[in-house]
C-alpha cells in the first residue's frame, strides 16, 4: 500500500477497563455506579474523565491517558483500580474485574439513565438485561485511517487467540457455562459484532459503515461491537476482544501484545505483504472454539486446520518478537505470557476456586485480584 504522510510507528496506546460492583458476601451486582463514580471523583489523584458510566448501573468504566510504555500504562491502571476500589469500598460493595459476575439479582440489569442506554435497551431490552459482561479494551495509534483498514485485515486472524488467552468468563447465574469466555457469546449477539469482515480500503469502510447507519440497525458507530475497530473519538485501532483481566498486569501484558500486532501489521502493509484469507465462516469458527476452550483445548487456524493452544501462541509470539523488541516490550510480555501458561487463564482460575470452594471463594478470588499490586 502507499505510505501515507507522516507514517510513524505507533507508539502510543491507551487501555479501557470496565468492572463490575459486587456483594462481597453474594457476588451478586448491585446497582451503585453512580455512587462509587461520585466517590471516586473526589480522589485527588482521580482526572473525572478517567472515570465513565456504563450501560448498567452495575458497571463502571475507567480510561487511562495516551501512554508510550507499558509501565506508564500499569502505572495509571492500578492508580484507577485503587481509587475506584475504595470507593466501591466506601459503599458497601467491592470492584470486580471480571468478565461476568458469579451469579446476577433482581436489580443486575437495571440501566443507566441516559438516552443512548435507553434507546438500546427499547431497541433489544433482553439483550441489555443480559449485557453483564466486562472487557478490556486498547487503543493503538495508527498514523491515518487508510493504514487503520489495513491493520484491521491482518489483526483478524489472530483475534481467537487473544480470545483464548484473555478468557474471564466461565461462570453465568451461578454455574460453570462450559465456555472459558461466555462474554465472547453474551456479545456476539448484537447485529454488528464478532470478528470484523474484511475491507477493500478505507473508502469501502467508510461506505459499509454508513449502509449500516442508513438502515437503522445500528444509532451510532459506538454500536459496531466488532472485536477490532477504528476509533471515532481517536487515530487509533481499538482491539476489543478480550475479557477485562482478573489483574492488571494481565491488561497491561495484552496492551504490549495487541501494540505488537499493530505495529507488525502496519509494517507488512507498507511492504504489501498479502493478508492470508480467511473465509468468514471458518472465522467465526476459530471465534467460538476460543470462546468455548480459552487455552484448555485446541485452536483453529485460517486454513480451518486445528492446533494446540500452546503452538498457536507460540506463533503468535514468533509473529510479534520484532515489535516487542523495537518497543523494548519484550521482557515484560514474554514474562506475562509464560506465567499464563503456566497457571491458566483467569477462567482456569475462576474454576479451581469453584471446585475448592463454590461461587464464595469465586468471588473472593475476583475481588482479591482485582486489586492485586
Amino acid at each position: 500500500m502507499q505510505r501515507c504522510e507522516a507514517c510513524v510507528e505507533p507508539v502510543t496506546l491507551g487501555v479501557e477497563e470496565e468492572y463490575l460492583l459486587l456483594d462481597p458476601d453474594t457476588g451478586v451486582p448491585v446497582p451503585l455506579a453512580e455512587q462509587v463514580r461520585a466517590a471516586a471523583g473526589l480522589a485527588p489523584l482521580v482526572d473525572a474523565k478517567e472515570l465513565q458510566s456504563e450501560l448498567l448501573q452495575v458497571q463502571v468504566e475507567v480510561a487511562t491517558a495516551i501512554c508510550t510504555e507499558l509501565k506508564e500504562a500499569g502505572g495509571h491502571l492500578l492508580r484507577l483500580r485503587h481509587a475506584v476500589g475504595a470507593a466501591a469500598e466506601a459503599n458497601g460493595c467491592r470492584l470486580a474485574a471480571c468478565g461476568t459476575p458469579p451469579r446476577r439479582g433482581a436489580d443486575s440489569g437495571l440501566v443507566t439513565e441516559q438516552s443512548r442506554y435507553r434507546a438500546l435497551q427499547v431497541q433489544a431490552p433482553q439483550l441489555v438485561a443480559e449485557q453483564l459482561v466486562n472487557g478490556l479494551h486498547i487503543h493503538t495509534a495508527v498514523p491515518c485511517p487508510e493504514v487503520g483498514v489495513a491493520v484491521l485485515n491482518r489483526l483478524r486472524g489472530w483475534l481467537p487467540v487473544l480470545v483464548a488467552m484473555s478468557a474471564n468468563s466461565p461462570l453465568w447465574d451461578g454455574h460453570d457455562t462450559g465456555f472459558a469466555s461466555w462474554r465472547t457469546v453474551v456479545f456476539g449477539r448484537w447485529p454488528i459484532s464478532g470478528p470484523p469482515p474484511v475491507f477493500g480500503d478505507h473508502a469501502d469502510h467508510e461506505q459499509r459503515v454508513r449502509t449500516l447507519l442508513d438502515s437503522g440497525i445500528i444509532r451510532d458507530t459506538g454500536q459496531l461491537y466488532w472485536q477490532a475497530r477504528l476509533s471515532d473519538r481517536f487515530p487509533t485501532v481499538e482491539v476489543r476482544c478480550p475479557d477485562v483481566q482478573l489483574r492488571a498486569d494481565e491488561a497491561v501484558m495484552f496492551a504490549g501484545i495487541v501494540r505488537a500486532l499493530v505495529t507488525t501489521a502496519i509494517r507488512e502493509a507498507e511492504a504489501d505483504t498479502p493478508v492470508p484469507p480467511i473465509a468468514p465462516e471458518v472465522m467465526q469458527a476459530a471465534n467460538w472454539q476460543a470462546a468455548r476452550h480459552g487455552l484448555g483445548g485446541s485452536l483453529i487456524m485460517a486454513a480451518g486446520e486445528r492446533r494446540s493452544a500452546g503452538d498457536v501462541v507460540a506463533q503468535l509470539m514468533e509473529h510479534i518478537t520484532p515489535a516487542l523488541d523495537a518497543a523494548g516490550d519484550t521482557r515484560e510480555v514474554v514474562s506475562l505470557v509464560h506465567r499464563l501458561l503456566q497457571q491458566g487463564t483467569p477462567a482456569d482460575r475462576q474454576r479451581r476456586a469453584l471446585a475448592e470452594g463454590g461461587l464464595k471463594a469465586v468471588t473472593d478470588l475476583i475481588i482479591s485480584e482485582t486489586m492485586a499490586l
